[in-house]
């Protein structure tokens, strides 16, 4: 992955980072169905449980590890069991940040690809392709791009300098890489995200950023 030295001499960065751990949950049976899993407070599997073990694992390894200063995660159930998970081996406590929490999916709570974009194939079509379209009942990936922003920005204030563990959902660590990526809201569309997959960026003082590791499930093998 490369010293932070090396990053900072390619990047022009300056000052010490703010490390992101980013960690998506582990299986739901939702995630199991392939059903929109947004606010709905589904519980790990014993699938999950395990994936949630195994990444625990791989970060209280690291090389880092000592260093790392908190574990914070999303309000769910299924991030929570996650961060509990992986706080233990580290000796800290888990804080929530209801910042996040996933996308609300509103009417499509609980339902397949399929069956939400047989509701309305038109409108489903143009969600997929435009940010600002909020889901029926729900909030659209720009307001969840809003929010996560700002808990980037008190994450960077609270750790400076620090590692610390992000336990969340699919939109949510996109969006803090596409943060990190300063890319547009087509990276939401063409990122992929494994279950209990772990990403790294690095925020630094003065603006820039750097992204050495997205969705790596080695540990999972």
């Amino acid at each position: 992955m490369g010293t932070v030295a090396d990053r900072k001499t390619w990047t022009g960065a300056t000052g010490l980072p703010t490390r992101m751990l980013l960690v998506r949950h582990g299986q739901t049976e939702y995630s199991v169905q392939r059903r929109y899993s947004g606010r709905g407070d589904v519980p790990l599997t014993e699938l999950g449980h395990w994936q949630a073990e195994s990444v625990a694992g791989r970060i209280s390894d690291m090389e880092d590890a000592d260093d790392i200063v908190a574990v914070v995660c999303s309000p769910l159930l299924r991030a929570r069991h996650t961060a509990e998970a992986i706080a233990e081996p580290l000796g800290l406590p888990i804080t929530i940040y209801e910042g996040l929490i996933e996308t609300d999916f509103g009417k499509w709570e609980g339902m397949t690809f399929s069956e939400a974009a047989d509701l309305d194939p038109k409108f489903h079509r143009k969600w997929l392709s435009d940010a600002s379209v909020k889901t029926p009942g729900g909030e659209s990936f720009e307001q969840v791009y809003q929010r996560v922003a700002d808990v980037c920005d008190l994450m960077r204030q609270t750790y400076a300098g620090k590692p610390v563990v992000v336990v969340s959902h699919v939109t949510p660590i996109k969006t803090l890489l596409r943060l990190a990526l300063d890319a547009g809201p087509s990276l939401l569309y063409r990122l992929h995200l494994d279950l209990a997959a772990l990403s790294i960026a690095d925020f630094y003082p003065d603006g820039n950023a750097s992204v050495s590791l997205i969705n790596d499930t080695s540990h999972l093998s």
